[in-house]
């Protein structure tokens, strides 16, 4: 089957449905397309403006790959440390979670591979999962644990730290507990003012949660926790990333086939909006040079839909 042939494909397209009116993200004449194929486990999507490309990971055969807007796919990293999460920060350097090394990670403009951090009161991390990067230049990542479970993805070990997320000072190299008693944290995003600061618990895959949580964002703290989104259970989400008015999307999968995909909800927890994938879907960001397209890494394949929003990220 060709790339961006999906059975079933019309305008408009079936597989973006509005389930409340608030919902006006959906383009009458534009439809999912599947841009690119054969992967394992596809994660972590960040999208390169000033470059016109989409990185993301693919965990188990240890490689971040790149997707070109002409359709080219290549190898952009072989022997990635199994990497996960891909973000960028404010100066437009690639940010890193690495299951293999248990470490976060900078891409300098020369290649050159920065560690920002991979132990915690000198204990190793876990094994980080996903980050973001605010306005004062914070990195914000969570430390599940996923990458040391198994040799699939990592490789087996134990956990010396609890499940948390952390705040990384880049220019201090200090880092402090943002937030625990999450079962396992795993993707984040921040509301477009930051004051807000969204966390995926998909500790479902280890008996515990399956929601969105909530926290209050004051200064380099986190104050307020509270469920944002839940109902995804027996299956759940992983990846979350917000739009310029605010709306939360994340993916979902891993139960029912007719739910795998995207969900969107508003800034008050309401679901409004479902984009449909034949695949379960791990991660999503907003992308293209308008910001107006969202991709989706859904396990073998990565997805691509334009959307009448923007997404809220920074650059």
């Amino acid at each position: 089957m060709p790339l961006g042939d999906l059975p079933g494909t019309r305008y408009p397209d079936p597989r973006v449905e509005a389930l409340d009116k608030r919902f006006r993200y959906k383009v009458g004449n534009a439809a999912i397309e599947r841009i690119a194929t054969g992967f394992r486990w596809a994660e972590g999507p960040v999208y390169f403006r000033d470059g016109g490309y989409l990185l993301w990971s693919d965990i188990p055969n240890n490689r971040i790959m790149r997707w070109l807007e002409n359709g080219h796919v290549s190898v952009y990293r072989a022997n990635s440390n199994y990497s996960n999460g891909n973000t960028r920060d404010r100066q437009g350097r690639l940010i890193t979670c690495e299951h293999d090394t248990r470490r976060v990670t900078r891409t300098e403009p020369d290649g050159r591979i920065t560690v920002l951090i991979d132990k915690f009161d000198g204990k190793p991390l876990n094994a980080p999962n996903d980050a973001v990067v605010t306005s004062d230049n914070a990195i914000w990542f969570t430390d599940p644990g996923y990458g040391i479970d198994g040799f699939y993805e990592g490789h087996k070990d134990k956990a010396e730290l609890p499940t948390r997320v952390y705040r990384l000072d880049p220019s201090t190299g200090q880092a402090r507990v943002a937030a625990e008693g999450i079962d396992r944290p795993n993707g984040l995003a921040f509301s477009p003012d930051e004051k807000i600061l969204y966390v995926v618990d998909s500790g479902l895959t280890h008996g515990g949660r399956s929601n969105i949580r909530a926290f209050t964002v004051e200064g380099d703290r986190l104050t307020g926790d509270r469920v944002f989104a839940e109902g995804f259970a027996p299956g759940f989400t992983d990846g979350v990333k917000t739009d310029v008015d605010g709306n939360v999307w994340c993916s979902m999968g891993w139960a029912d086939p007719k739910e795998d995909g995207v969900r969107c909800y508003t800034p008050s927890g309401d679901l409004i909006g479902k984009i449909h994938l034949p695949e379960t879907c791990a991660n999503l960001c907003f992308g293209g040079p308008k910001k107006n397209r969202l991709f989706m890494t859904a396990s073998t394949s990565v997805y691509a839909v334009y959307v009448e929003t923007q997404g809220a990220m920074v650059p």
